[in-house]
């Protein structure tokens, strides 16, 4: 499951990524369209801005904007960045990998082979889309 911390981060960035090239984007507009409230999406544009996917400028005629082009900013890399890691069991994870209590060892799991599996078809799509690509709402079967 996705947090609401990373689902609230996706949108805030897709809300960006269509103001691309438009200049500052206020705090107030993103919280409003996307429904996430104002003190948590602070908080998030900070982190989002430390990890250098956005820009910000203070003031009257300040906001937050793409640091990157929108087909620079992967999925796979906020998650990433939000969640951690991608993988369902901490036996899994590439990057944050853990032996997973009460279990069988890892070169006996075939849980463990499946999750790895999943673990990198997942990677796999996350990191072929980007906040350029657009979806239409219409049509589920779509999905590139």
């Amino acid at each position: 499951m996705l947090s609401q911390r990373t689902r609230y981060t996706i949108r805030a960035l897709q809300h960006l990524a269509r103001r691309y090239g438009e200049g500052p984007v206020h705090l107030a507009e993103i919280a409003e369209a996307q429904n996430i409230p104002a003190k948590f999406l602070t908080v998030i544009l900070s982190e989002m801005s430390r990890e250098g996917l956005i820009a910000t400028q203070r003031g009257r005629d300040g906001g937050y904007w793409l640091a990157l082009p929108p087909v620079d900013i992967r999925y796979g890399d906020i998650l990433r960045l939000t969640n951690g890691a991608l993988a369902l069991v901490p036996c899994a994870s590439r990057f944050a990998h853990e032996t997973c209590k009460n279990c069988l060892p890892e070169e006996k799991c075939e849980l463990r082979r499946i999750m790895l599996l999943v673990r990198d078809e997942t990677a796999a799509i996350l990191d072929r889309l980007t906040l350029a690509d657009r979806f239409d709402m219409s049509d589920e079967s779509a999905i590139p």
